[in-house]
């Protein structure tokens, strides 16, 4: 099951990188009171998951993965970890954000990743099944 943490971490590090979104709240119809208004449906991606998805370091960041856990889960976690901060450097240098508060922001993904494959090793069939477990479907 995928952990809370890992998915508002995402969400956090979209919003800290600037990654547009909608609030997911429409606004009010004209001549009706807010609480009176009735939302219209709404899908927002409020993690900015669709441009991360693009990012040639995510996908650096699934190929890692793979090549980590291809003969099997018993895997070294913090070697695994300081490989995954590495690519999480180079994402954050390559988009203009701070190291040191991509790290902070992203420090518990690589646990919770091995604990996802652990739970279902198939998320690593295709990137799409990966990017799946890591921000939900697109």
């Amino acid at each position: 099951m995928r952990s809370p943490v890992l998915l508002a971490s995402l969400a956090v590090v979209a919003i800290a990188a600037g990654c547009s979104h909608g609030s997911g709240i429409p606004d009010a119809k004209l001549g009706q009171s807010a609480s009176s208004a009735t939302p219209e449906p709404t899908t927002v991606d409020i993690q900015g998951a669709g441009e991360w998805k693009k990012s040639p370091h995510m996908r650096e960041y699934y190929d890692e993965t793979v090549t980590t856990f291809a003969d099997g889960t018993d895997i070294d976690v913090d070697a695994y970890e300081a490989r995954s901060f590495a690519i999480f450097r180079e994402f954050a240098r390559a988009n203009g954000m701070n190291e040191a508060g991509m790290i902070d922001h992203l420090k518990l993904i690589p646990r919770q990743v091995v604990d996802i494959v652990k739970e279902n090793p198939d998320v690593l069939k295709d990137y799409d099944s990966f990017w799946a477990a890591l921000a939900g479907p697109d």
